[in-house]
Formats: C-alpha cells, sequence, structure tokens
C-alpha cells in the first residue's frame, strides 16, 4: 500500500529530528553486525534520541511542549492584565482556526489557555523544558516570541503589564534585550503593515503609500536609506527563518505550518512593495 503523504512528511520529520542517533547508531551497527545491525543500531539510535529529547523537555515530544507552552503563555498574557478582552479571546481563537485543529487539539489548546489564565500559573513551568529544547533553535524562539508578541497587541498595543510577561518569556529563552526590542519593532511595523494592506483591499481605501513603504522597511527591520544588498540580506534571513518545512523540521507543530507561511507571505508583500518603490524612483 502506498505511503500517503501526510505519513511521508511525519517519516520525513522523524529522521531529520533523530538523524544524529540514527547515524551513530547505524556506524557502530555496521561494523558490529554488518548490514543488519546497521539497519538495528540505526533503529536504537533513534529510540534512543527520542528517549533523551523527552527526558530533557519532560513531555512526549518537542512538538507537545511547544504547543502547550504557546497557549498558557498566551493565557497569561490575556491576562496580564487582570480581565481578559474580547479581542484577546477572538485572536487565541483565530489561531486555532488557521492551525485548523481537529475537536480535541482545540480542546487541548483551550485548557492549556485557560491554565495560563490562573493567578498561580509560573510560566517557568511550560517555558523551561522549552528553553532547553530551542536553545540552538533560534528560528524556533523567534516563531514562538512573535505568536507571544502578536497575542499581546490583540487589543491594539502592548501594555506594561503584557510587556513584563514578554520580558519574562524573552529572559527564559534567554533573548538579550536588544534582540528582544528589535523583534517587537518588527512585529509592531508588521502589524500596521497588514492592517494598512487590509482596509486598501477591503474597504476599497486610497492607500497611503508612504506609510505602507515605512512599515515595509520596518517588516524587514532595515532602515529606509539601507541599499539594495543589505535589504536583499534582510529578506533572505527572515525567509529562510519562517520557511514553514524548516520549523517543523526543527520541532514546531505540523498544525503551526499555516501561521509559518502566513509569516513569509507578509515578509514577501514588504519585500516587493519596497523593490516596486525603488524601481519607480529610480
Amino acid at each position: 500500500m502506498a505511503i500517503d503523504s501526510q505519513m511521508g512528511q511525519q517519516i520525513g520529520t522523524t529522521l531529520k529530528k533523530y538523524r544524529n542517533g540514527i547515524l551513530i547508531g547505524a556506524v557502530i551497527g555496521l561494523f558490529s553486525g554488518g548490514i543488519w545491525g546497521m539497519l538495528l543500531g540505526g533503529a536504537v539510535g533513534a529510540f534512543l534520541s527520542h528517549l533523551v529529547v523527552g527526558f530533557l523537555t519532560g513531555e512526549a515530544s518537542p512538538q507537545a511542549v511547544f504547543f502547550k507552552a504557546t497557549f498558557a503563555v498566551m493565557g497569561k498574557i490575556a491576562k496580564a492584565d487582570g480581565r481578559v478582552t474580547e479581542d484577546e479571546i477572538r485572536f487565541a481563537r483565530d489561531v486555532m482556526d488557521r492551525m485548523n485543529l481537529t475537536e480535541e487539539r482545540r480542546q487541548e489548546a483551550i485548557a492549556h489557555f485557560t491554565l495560563g489564565k490562573s493567578a498561580d500559573f509560573d510560566i517557568a513551568d511550560v517555558l523551561q523544558p522549552l528553553a532547553r529544547y530551542i536553545h540552538t533553535r533560534a528560528s524556533v524562539k523567534i516563531m514562538f516570541i512573535e505568536i507571544q508578541l502578536q497575542a499581546a497587541m490583540a487589543d491594539g498595543e502592548i501594555s506594561p503589564a503584557e510587556l513584563s510577561v514578554i520580558q519574562q518569556v524573552c529572559g527564559l529563552l534567554r533573548m538579550s534585550g536588544p534582540e528582544m526590542s528589535a523583534l517587537m519593532a518588527r512585529m509592531q511595523a508588521q502589524q500596521a503593515f497588514y492592517q494598512q494592506s487590509y482596509s486598501q483591499h477591503q474597504h476599497f481605501q486610497q492607500a497611503d503609500h508612504a506609510a505602507l513603504l515605512k512599515e515595509a522597511y520596518g517588516v524587514l527591520g532595515v532602515e529606509e536609506n539601507a541599499n539594495d544588498a543589505e535589504i536583499k540580506k534582510a529578506y533572505r534571513k527572515l525567509m529562510s527563518q519562517h520557511h514553514p518545512d524548516k520549523l517543523v523540521a526543527k520541532g514546531l507543530p505540523p498544525e503551526m505550518m499555516q501561521l509559518a507561511k502566513e509569516k513569509t507571505q507578509e515578509i514577501q508583500a514588504a519585500y516587493d512593495r519596497i523593490k516596486t518603490a525603488r524601481k519607480h524612483s529610480g
């Protein structure tokens, strides 16, 4: 029976995730038992790698760690001001919709969100396991913090209480203050760019080209006087960081591929606007 695409993707992700353990086990098996020893050694190596990851994270899989932390911290941010607003609830539901969760997974996400809202919830409980897993996976860390920044901006601005939680998150995930500030500025520019573009297309408003162009530079995290090479370099770096397949291979839950895809589309739109503006001005 042919393996369907979803199963094939799962197998590919597993092979990438445990490739070091598989390779070491296979080499040992090859020298001790020939071809059959190599196959057995590879399987044992994958199994042991899986056990090590589970021990370090305290969860069944890295994806489970990321999934739980995403919605629990989102709940913490929503409750930071003392009251969860309709905008914050709507954002959480929208994320679940965009992830196309099954009813069972949606209920898990809601349970994690509810946990995060509780007064005695300590975000270190979910972020310390995540930090151990993503400390060498910068792109996964960035994706996680971007989602939390979007949650904080769901009602239009980041309040001091929400900022305090974001700072805790960045501290536990070992992101420096300057890195956090740069990421926050880029996310605020991205939100403004998206909102202006959306209003232009949905409500037939006249585009404020100067404002859109300014935000487009902000999306890429570059100054307006940056040269073409600097802009292309920033664009390629962001596209690589948010590539859905790369993120899933590094442990992003497969359901979040759509979120990563949307990020690349927004980055592409900002880059295209800058290229068009520079072409016309040249």
